[in-house]
């Protein structure tokens, strides 16, 4: 790809990032008296937000943790998790800010808004877990059946995935014990997330204004939850992917590759920039799509956490069907993305924008440790296939 072509891509994001932001949100969203015409609105930001920047924000990421990881010696999978949670991490920041600037004044539309943080920060690692899930699940049964099955029956256009055996080059073993050290840790942290809201964090006083028992994630255990994130990200920072001994394998990544690594992480600066304004603008347009349709707050932050982890989706689902030996970094990145996800849940309970309800914090803990530990099975059985290779 020419140099003039990728930078002209990048700022394409960054104009269409401030055009949902600042006109389409600020002047139609908002300032319009038809509903119709919010409707509209809210079309145009969802459509242009995931299926333009935020896809291409997602493959931008794709093609440079692979040439980051060789100049670094990082994780691969350490690297792409900043890049892909990066729309998680800001979306819930961003609600919780909405949160703190009105709450004086309207204090049920700040709960409403804490309430989207939580659910999208949270809700994004359901999505996260299942999906890397099915991915795995079904490069085992491409294992266990030694020919290419397709990622979703009946559909081609997803792409298939070949057993492991025909990989020029394998993930390691090594991997896949980190992956499954980092889910654990990644259980352990979402266990004390929960304990720590119904043991601390119980808001009393609020029966008159809000429907149902309401829990807080409170900044004492926010910082010593940030510190606990940190320390697990610094723990398996390192690389355990296997050198290539055929460059071609990796040779995909060409314009990158070329460019100097100042020049890669100014690319990938800016694509935070075209993710930061799109992240807000879908922060406002879910409060008044829940307003219009009148579907609870917790409900649309949960859908919202779709969006957030849409671009780490795409990177595994990526990887797996295009085998080039990162099916390793693929799931170690799922594991760092989603503890990235809960180190900026740990900033927006410092900035005290955490709360959810009795209902969906029971519902939505068991989904996430459920979906942990069945990728941590299916891990478990590629790691057994890749044992027998």
């Amino acid at each position: 790809m020419h140099t003039k072509n990728q930078f002209f891509r990048i700022i394409t994001y960054i104009a269409l990032a401030l055009v949902l932001r600042f006109l389409v949100v600020d002047r139609i969203l908002e300032g319009a008296e038809f509903w119709w015409l919010q409707a509209a609105a809210i079309i145009i930001v969802f459509g242009v937000g995931i299926g333009y920047v935020f896809r291409g924000t997602a493959k931008i990421i794709e093609e440079t943790t692979d040439i980051l990881k060789d100049r670094t010696k990082l994780a691969g999978g350490f690297l792409q998790a900043f890049g892909t949670a990066f729309p998680d991490m800001v979306i819930g920041i961003v609600a919780a800010a909405a949160s703190l600037q009105v709450r004086n004044t309207d204090y049920v539309r700040a709960i409403n808004l804490a309430i989207i943080a939580a659910s999208t920060t949270f809700g994004s690692n359901i999505y996260n877990i299942l999906h890397a899930t099915w991915c795995v699940y079904r490069q085992n049964i491409a294992n266990t059946k030694h020919r290419a099955v397709l990622m979703f029956p009946f559909f081609r256009a997803g792409g298939s995935l070949t057993p492991i055996t025909k990989h020029t080059l394998k993930p390691s073993v090594k991997e896949m014990d980190s992956a499954i050290r980092i889910l654990m840790a990644l259980t352990m942290l979402t266990a004390f997330v929960a304990i720590s809201m119904v043991v601390f964090g119980q808001v009393r006083g609020v029966e008159d204004k809000i429907v149902g028992d309401l829990y807080q994630l409170i900044v004492p255990v926010g910082f010593i939850l940030f510190l606990l994130c940190v320390g697990v990200l610094y723990y398996f920072r390192k690389s355990h992917h296997p050198e290539s001994p055929v460059k071609e394998v990796i040779a995909e990544e060409r314009y990158y590759e070329k460019q100097s690594t100042k020049r890669i992480w100014l690319d990938l600066v800016f694509s935070g920039v075209a993710i930061l304004f799109t992240a807000e603008s879908m922060v406002k347009t879910m409060e008044v799509f829940s307003q219009l349709t009148h579907i609870s707050f917790v409900v649309v932050g949960v859908m919202a956490g779709l969006i957030g982890c849409f671009g780490e989706m795409v990177v595994i689902h990526n990887f797996s069907v295009n085998p080039k030996g990162r099916v390793g970094d693929a799931i170690v990145g799922v594991a760092m993305d989603n503890i990235v996800t809960i180190l900026g849940a740990a900033i927006v309970a410092i900035m005290g924008g955490i709360f959810l309800g009795s209902n969906s914090l029971i519902l939505m803990f068991i989904i996430i440790l459920a979906a942990n530990t069945l990728l941590i099975e299916q891990i478990s059985k590629l790691k057994n296939s890749l044992i027998k290779t």
